[in-house]
């Protein structure tokens, strides 16, 4: 029996993993990882007196204790735990990434196939190579089909996820301006999403593919595959679909084979119209009816600061702060010049992981809020700061100076879209809007 195969019969009898000692459970299995600024050996023994039963260690300075179970690596102990875990069950597994919208589409994916199925999704952002082991890990014996979402910042980790999630199905939301650092440009991103592909070719997998997205059709093409199921806006496709408004929320329709569908979802955003395709075109796969599919859709509210639609005391503000780069906010853009509100704001927050390409697309975002007549922009950060003597807006280094300004300056009645990456916490402007 192989060390892997030891510890799964270990995980068998104690299936809640932890990486955290701030979230141990009773009887959990601890996993000791390492960081940039933390070993977490250090607490392993604080994690069996918590209450785990045993801690995955690698540190062998570790007193001998009969909880400790020493391996070469425990990231890698982890890692090969999920991929032989994932090679014992049979159930359907949905591999999803993409540059934009993966989160919200993994969600609407849940929030349909919930309707028929017991669906697991991956929980909040854990996509990446701890994050996908942690989520195959959570897959029990009910769990009757999977969403495992994948990210990257480079090339051969979505090969290197998938080799772990080993997805029987696939979908790449888009490619777009995201990780260009990383990813060594455009080029790159295509070629690192399009290893989901790659995968799928080899293992038979589906594809379920937009058919409006040339740089999807042309990846496709590229990686031949020969199980594709397509959907968009045109009525040659499984299932395609017509925008019917979006003002704020959006409403639509949606056809299979000559059968009209109306529908609408708790989202705003034309961006997010093939998002919703996606989700439609697997909860049809997977045999669900139509009811279903439809019901699936409006039971889904967004929580998680990504195209949802908040009301504050003063403002209706466009809470889409999670995540940006140039694809993104250029669609958000467009998305708020295309609402009728009778004053609107654009706050926006710098861009990272841009690489060289950072100044002109920060560039690209400014440009394009100042053609579109709102009423007022604000930009936030170090790259946004240094077109300041170029463009119309107010321009801040830190949200805390934004903070200052619009104390003193409250914004009132307005459409407000907020909007920036992750690192710049935009969160913390709420509280003045």
């Amino acid at each position: 029996m192989t060390h892997t195969e030891q510890l799964y019969q270990t995980y068998l009898k104690h299936p809640s993993i932890s990486t955290d000692t701030r979230a141990i459970t009773p009887d959990c299995l601890f996993f000791a990882l390492k960081g940039a600024n933390f070993d977490a050996n250090a607490f392993a023994l604080q994690a069996i007196e918590q209450g785990a039963a045993f801690a995955v260690v690698d540190d062998a300075t570790l007193p001998d204790h009969a909880q400790l179970l020493q391996v070469a690596d425990v990231l890698t102990a982890l890692q090969e735990l999920a991929r032989y875990h994932r090679q014992q069950l049979t159930i359907p597994v949905i591999g999803l990434t993409g540059s934009n919208g993966k989160t919200t589409t993994k969600e609407l994916i849940r929030a349909v196939l919930a309707e028929k199925f017991r669906t697991f999704a991956t929980k909040g952002n854990l996509n990446n190579h701890i994050g996908v082991p942690l989520s195959i890990l959570s897959l029990q014996n009910d769990t009757e089909i999977a969403v495992i979402e994948m990210g990257a910042n480079h090339q051969k980790e979505i090969e290197f996820l998938c080799g772990i999630a080993q997805p029987t199905h696939g979908l790449i939301t888009n490619v777009g301006m995201a990780h260009l650092d990383g990813f060594g440009g455009f080029e790159g991103v295509k070629k690192g999403k399009a290893e989901l592909y790659g995968y799928l070719k080899a293992h038979a997998g589906f594809a379920f593919i937009n058919r409006n997205n040339p740089y999807l059709l042309e990846m496709s093409a590229q990686a031949a595959l020969n199980k594709v199921v397509y959907y968009g806006t045109e009525k040659e496709n499984t299932i395609s679909g017509t925008l019917k408004h979006s003002d704020p929320f959006i409403e639509f329709e949606w056809m299979n084979h000559g059968d009209v569908h109306r529908a609408k979802a708790n989202l705003t955003g034309t961006y997010n119209f093939e998002n919703i395709l996606a989700a439609i075109c697997i909860g049809h796969f997977f045999g669900l009816e139509a009811k279903e599919i439809n019901n699936g859709l409006a039971n889904y509210f967004p929580t998680n600061n990504r195209s949802q639609l908040t009301k504050t005391a003063h403002n209706d503000v466009i809470c889409d702060f999670y995540n940006a780069n140039p694809s993104s906010m250029s669609a958000a853009l467009n998305n708020l010049k295309s609402l009728t509100a009778l004053k609107k704001t654009a706050i926006m927050g710098d861009m990272f992981e841009l690489g060289n390409a950072s100044a002109e697309q920060h560039e690209k975002i400014v440009a394009q809020a100042n053609q579109q007549q709102l009423d007022q922009m604000i930009f936030i950060g170090k790259h946004f700061y240094a077109l300041k003597d170029k463009y119309l807006g107010q321009f801040y280094e830190t949200p805390d100076a934004a903070a200052q300004f619009l104390q003193k300056n409250p914004v009132q009645g307005q459409l407000v879209l907020l909007k920036g990456s992750r690192g710049m916490a935009l969160e913390q402007l709420l509280p003045y809007l």
